[in-house]
């Protein structure tokens, strides 16, 4: 037995395998089984956003994608939790952090801080930007390295600042 290498489980390579829309079918099939109400109801609504996008520019998303349209997602409802919790209503902030923590689980790794500062140097060394003008030709370069993994205002101001200075 020594030297060989051990076998990952199955269904660990059949999720390293499976693209994020089969995933999320996958899980929404399970949700249902398990009659996971509150889960199978974002679940669903993600698979209406993805689906809604497909139809709409008659594509079929890939996984860079579907992480986009995640994204989209959770941006909203972090903006509703905000307005909730003005309005004192407690109920419907549950909600959507339940949602929030849904979508979650379908976003790649994030990327410490220093990680993403290494990529904004590097997409500034690489564009040969040197003024604040020059700014989309770093964020063309870093935000597909980025996207889905990092905050793109921080990346905005990380790269603003070592544009600036």
């Amino acid at each position: 037995m020594a030297g060989t290498a051990r076998a990952l489980p199955a269904f660990l390579l059949l999720e390293n395998l499976m693209s994020l829309k089969n995933r999320v079918t996958e899980d929404m099939k399970n949700a249902l089984r398990a009659r996971e109400t509150a889960r199978l109801g974002a679940i669903r609504l993600l698979l209406a956003a993805i689906k809604q996008r497909e139809v709409d520019e008659r594509i079929e998303l890939d996984d860079a994608a579907i992480i986009a349209v995640i994204d989209k997602m959770l941006k909203q409802r972090k903006d509703s939790i905000e307005q909730y919790q003005k309005a004192a209503r407690q109920d419907l902030v549950d909600a959507e952090q339940f949602e929030v923590t849904v979508l979650t689980a379908y976003m790649p790794q994030a990327l410490t801080k220093a990680e993403v500062e290494a990529i904004v140097v590097a997409a500034v060394i690489e564009s040969g930007a040197k003024t604040m003008q020059e700014m989309s030709k770093v964020m063309a370069i870093a935000k597909p390295k980025l996207a889905g993994r990092a905050d793109m205002g921080e990346v905005s101001r990380l790269v603003k600042a070592k544009l600036a200075g």
